[in-house]
């Protein structure tokens, strides 16, 4: 039987992490105090924030809200990332973060209720930004009007060059 402190743990995990869209699992072993505040503040503008938690807490929150196969990840000092804004943003920081440190190590997560490898948190890394994919549809549906309107400008430019090429023509013949 849990004690009511942990009682309480479990239910506050279980409530972050059932609205978390994006929990990463990372090994924090050997970081600085100061390291671990650096990594606090890089996260939080993108609506992620990192919290050192214990393993068994995490397994029971995680199981009660129906993720299944976490167990293989909560092993050693466990520290998770729980992301409520954007996704793609906070797993290039936590990249990043780990790529210059060396030392925090991301060993999965879950994406919603699914579990994934860190080799997945990468590849979420690499995805365009919200503001990429909303220029790049905003492009596609603004190409074949620019299309359209070169293709109907086509023949008026014609007259006007051929009436200008005229025109000097006229103008050479004079003189």
């Amino acid at each position: 039987m849990p004690t009511v402190k942990k009682a309480y743990t479990i239910k506050a995990l279980t409530k972050t992490l059932d609205k978390s869209q994006l929990t990463v699992i990372c090994d924090y072993r050997g970081l600085s105090v100061t390291q671990l505040q650096q990594f606090r503040t890089n996260l939080r503008p993108h609506g992620a924030q990192f919290a050192v938690v214990k393993n068994t807490l995490v397994g029971i929150a995680a199981r009660s809200n129906g993720v299944d196969g976490l167990d293989q990840y909560l092993e050693g000092p466990t520290g998770i990332v729980t992301v409520d804004g954007d996704i793609v943003q906070a797993a290039k920081v936590i990249n990043d973060f780990a790529r210059t440190s060396r030392i925090l190590t991301v060993k999965g997560g879950m994406l919603g209720t699914a579990v994934i490898s860190a080799a997945d948190i990468e590849a979420v890394a690499t995805l365009p930004s919200r503001e990429e994919l909303y220029g790049k549809i905003v492009s596609l549906f603004a190409s074949p009007m620019v299309r359209t309107l070169g293709v109907l400008s086509g023949p008026g430019r014609s007259v006007a060059y051929l009436l200008n090429a005229r025109q000097e023509q006229l103008a050479g013949a004079a003189d």
